[in-house]
């Protein structure tokens, strides 16, 4: 398998990642929302969404291609909402599951957020990505929420480095 390459996303990008956001919902969170919830879920639906993602100012967006493919992404910000832990939220990162222990998922936690202080928020009850964030220096904070996952409210905690 050839080496990821970790970049900035262009506009050209916003399929690719929609791709890779759908399968990876798919793939992880199937056991935390009702039997086939996450099937109807098309990424021709969400592309546009990340082209305006992607072309805006407020997220800085990073992919992991693999021979021009996407195989996963990152996105990070100054932080929505108020009260905010550290001045930097990664707002999401998934890479496809077939690219887990690759390496893929820490090269794009490096290039959006580095070492730097930050928060995030991971489904609680995904095991994977917490043990992911707490080797990279995150833990809980206490703070939880119900995040929207397809429809569905899925509880969400808060972790903090």
């Amino acid at each position: 398998m050839n080496t990821p390459v970790i970049r900035r996303a262009t506009a050209d990008d916003a399929d690719g990642i929609a791709v890779v956001h759908v399968r990876a919902w798919q793939q992880t969170y199937a056991p935390l929302v009702p039997p086939g919830a996450l099937d109807a879920l098309e990424p021709a639906d969400r592309a546009p969404h990340w082209h305006t993602i992607i072309t805006g100012e407020q997220s800085d967006v990073l992919v992991a291609t693999v021979d021009d493919v996407v195989i996963g992404w990152a996105t990070a910000s100054a932080g929505r909402g108020e009260h905010l832990p550290r001045d930097r939220e990664l707002e999401g990162l998934y890479v496809l599951a077939e690219h887990h222990g690759t390496g893929t998922g820490q090269a794009l936690l490096d290039a959006a957020i580095g070492d730097a202080p930050a928060f995030l928020w991971v489904a609680d009850g995904n095991p994977r990505a917490e043990t992911f964030y707490r080797r990279n220096g995150f833990v809980r904070d206490g703070r939880t929420m119900k995040h929207r996952l397809a429809g569905h409210p899925v509880p969400a905690v808060r972790m903090v480095r």
